[in-house]
């Protein structure tokens, strides 16, 4: 066997499935509205806490990741080193390296520049959907298209939603006050993710260190409370497995 026969993508998996995309894109349909909701609220914040529409767009289009820049504004705002802001938003997103790992099972085999799109264009909520459908690695037919199904619309909603917060965000007054309608969005897209015991945790943890720890400078406690809880979640699914293999 050659060496690109070797490694070309399978047929299976990377061909366009039709049927899959339409159930990938019916799949994530009910989510799209938070996501657009969520992007227009973090859109007004940008312009609010003083970017520029063209420093906001290039926020919204290359970063792509709505928790990590509400964490970023404010530190933005107020002045904070570079590396806090950075770290932050680092910290926030570690997130993505778990779905990463939980991903590239079913990708490895695709070009970097393909796998290099997808996990730009991947969500939290995407991931989770696409990991309830294929929980197995093995080669199926449609996996990839079902995927994008997933993917494409959710980071339609998100530029979308976004853009036009950009836009009207000198529009709003201040007295709205769209931050708890950001919270709200955020939770509505969050509820669905706490599936089993560590991530409730890990949630319930994080919440309990962010308050305790909200007067901390540089908004530092939001990424002690993510660490925590991130930590908390881990040490949780570690013991859980150590305690199901001792009772198998």
């Amino acid at each position: 066997m050659t060496e690109s026969s070797s490694t070309a993508p399978a047929p299976c998996v990377a061909a366009h499935h039709e049927p899959s995309w339409r159930e990938g894109v019916k799949t994530g349909m009910p989510s799209l509205f938070g996501i657009g909701a969520w992007g227009l609220v973090v859109g007004i914040a940008m312009v609010k806490s003083g970017l520029t529409i063209p420093q906001a767009l290039g926020m919204t289009l290359v970063v792509f990741a709505g928790s990590a820049q509400l964490a970023a504004l404010p530190l933005i705002a107020a002045d904070a080193p570079v590396w806090v802001i950075f770290l932050t938003a680092l910290v926030v997103n570690l997130r993505f390296v778990i779905f990463s790992a939980l991903l590239a099972p079913h990708f490895a085999h695709l070009p970097w520049r393909q796998r290099l799109t997808l996990g730009y264009v991947s969500g939290d909520m995407t991931v989770a959907l696409f990991l309830q459908k294929y929980p197995s690695a093995a080669p199926q037919v449609g996996k990839l298209s079902y995927l994008k199904g997933l993917l494409y619309p959710n980071w339609a909603s998100w530029q979308i939603g976004s853009i036009a917060g950009i836009f009207l965000g000198s529009a709003v007054p201040p007295e709205w006050n769209l931050s708890f309608a950001g919270t709200l969005a955020i939770i509505c897209v969050m509820i669905p993710l706490m599936v089993g015991r560590p991530a409730l945790c890990g949630v319930l943890v994080a919440g309990a260190v962010s308050v305790l720890a909200h007067g901390l400078p540089y908004k530092l406690g939001l990424l002690t409370a993510v660490l925590v809880g991130m930590l908390s979640a881990m040490v949780i699914e570690e013991t859980a497995e150590k305690w199901r293999s001792k009772r198998g």
